[in-house]
């Protein structure tokens, strides 16, 4: 009698070659980016410790120290301006970040993604460490921890471009916003085991939360040197059509201005079989990238999304640990809830504008809803236990949804526009021009909440309110654009052709 195939070989065999490559390679990308944000969580879990209301903490009968009022702080966030003191250290690392990554997508666009992203991930592993070793070689110096702050946002910034370019390399259109969004909860996965890895060490060793993190994000790159697969050409696999031949056909008029684009390589493109994409242009200059249709639109309103998501980042277990009371563990195990509705909201931004095709409308719509639930968070978010739950899961989904998508589907998008002809090189440029001008928004945000934060708390929230309607005004045009298309008015297409 002949033996049936298993139904888990059955299930394996089932799945091209090329198919498991594309997999593979998702799921390496997501573990890269994974350890970044894992690395970037512990020092807002940790300022909860480095100043503490030192009256509700039990004092050692053999520690002699007479400033009782601030004897259990870590110098010198044991300062009454201890909110500022933390304010210089995010943006030490987040204005670095800002500025390094203008420069990161022309790197990436030049040199080897796997070398790139492995040295970017050992290097951010060394400066995390230095920052945790600043305790048990018991440093006091603002400037040394402002320094390894400064150096580590330069230094990630390799990694955003990178991955989202590596992935463009893999996937095409089709179902880009739902693949990358759910690719995209990474950043939250990595929020969420950031904030409880540093919980751990805490209270007792601070120290280590930033070592064992470190350690982490080295590993990856370590990982990321022996197995990442840049393109599918490299282990022959079919690359994929990001535009179909219609969309091509449609794009003929704009080839008198794209940028940096020949008009005798887009003969030989238009000659390749179906399904092949040859990279036949140089790399894309700053300006060639900024001439895209929608990048500038898309840039302006991620910085002022990422401003909201970043100052919840970096103050939220601060802000429920002093309007909720909770202790700096359990205000860092609260605060990944709001990573958690973050997951949800990536996701469904991802579907919804895959369906819809309107990209800028699903984020305008998400902005204009989260403005009204940050209100409520704040003025009635701390009533009970499972009102904090339920807003930290809404208020999560609402603000990171937009930021999600902007900076996968929407830069995937406009890094493969029609009007390139084939030079899947943009990708990395466009990609670290949105996420660069977000990064500004992430620089303000938490530097403004620590300016405003000793006002009071509510002042805060005004801010956070004020920067989501700006974001949404940003979008207003590509909105209508995009309405247009729905009506009748212009013929409807997925992406950013008639915008």
């Amino acid at each position: 009698m002949k033996s049936s195939v298993a139904p888990g070989i059955r299930l394996i065999t089932s799945f091209s070659r090329d198919s498991w490559y594309r997999s593979f390679i998702l799921f390496l990308t997501f573990i890269f980016y994974t350890a970044y944000h894992l690395s970037r969580k512990p020092i807002s879990i940790v300022k909860s410790e480095l100043h503490r209301n030192c009256s509700t903490v039990i004092r050692p009968v053999d520690l002699n120290i007479t400033n009782n009022a601030t004897w259990c702080d870590w110098a010198p966030f044991d300062q009454d301006n201890y909110q500022t003191l933390f304010g210089v250290l995010d943006n030490s690392f987040l204005v670095a970040y800002a500025i390094g990554m203008f420069f990161s997508g022309i790197f990436g666009e030049r040199l080897p993604l796997r070398y790139y992203l492995s040295a970017g991930m050992l290097m951010s592993g060394l400066f995390t460490a230095l920052f945790g070793l600043g305790f048990y070689w018991n440093i006091h110096s603002l400037g040394y921890y402002a320094f390894m702050q400064v150096m580590n946002g330069l230094v990630q910034t390799t990694g955003w471009p990178a991955v989202v370019a590596c992935v463009g390399n893999w996937f095409g259109k089709g179902k880009r916003g739902f693949i990358m969004g759910v690719w995209n909860s990474h950043t939250s996965v990595g929020n969420i085991l950031g904030s409880l890895i540093a919980g751990v060490f805490v209270s007792s060793a601070w120290g280590m939360s930033f070592i064992v993190p470190g350690i982490i994000i080295a590993s990856t790159g370590i990982l990321c040197f022996f197995f990442l697969v840049e393109k599918p050409e490299d282990v022959n696999c079919t690359p994929p059509q990001h535009h179909s031949d219609q969309e091509s056909g449609e794009a003929e008029p704009l080839l008198q201005n794209a940028p940096h684009t020949d008009r005798t390589v887009n003969s030989a493109i238009s000659t390749d079989p179906p399904g092949v994409v040859e990279d036949h242009t140089e790399a894309i200059s700053f300006c060639g990238a900024l001439s895209i249709p929608g990048v500038v639109e898309f840039s302006l309103c991620l910085l002022f999304a990422k401003l909201v998501s970043y100052t919840f980042l970096y103050w939220l277990p601060l802000y429920i640990s002093n309007v909720a009371h909770f202790e700096a563990k359990e205000a860092g195990d609260m605060s990944t809830l709001f990573d958690v509705g973050g997951i949800v909201g990536g996701i469904m931004a991802g579907l919804v504008s895959d369906y819809t095709g309107g990209r800028a409308t699903t984020c305008c719509v998400m902005l204009i809803v989260a403005a009204p639930m940050l209100f409520l968070y704040n003025y009635i978010g701390q009533r009970s236990l499972g009102t904090t739950i339920g807003m930290l899961l809404v208020c999560g989904g609402l603000v990171n949804g937009p930021y999600a998508l902007i900076t996968t589907a929407v830069s995937a998008d406009l890094g493969t526009h029609e009007s390139l002809r084939g030079n899947s090189r943009a990708l990395s440029t466009v990609t670290a021009i949105i996420d660069g001008t977000g990064s500004v928004g992430a620089a303000l945000g938490p530097l403004l909440a620590g300016v405003i934060s000793p006002t009071g708390w509510n002042n805060v929230f005004y801010m956070l309110i004020s920067a989501d309607v700006l974001a949404c005004l940003f979008l207003s045009r590509l909105v209508y654009k995009e309405a247009q298309s729905w009506c009748g008015r212009a013929p409807r297409q997925r992406g950013f052709k008639e915008i």
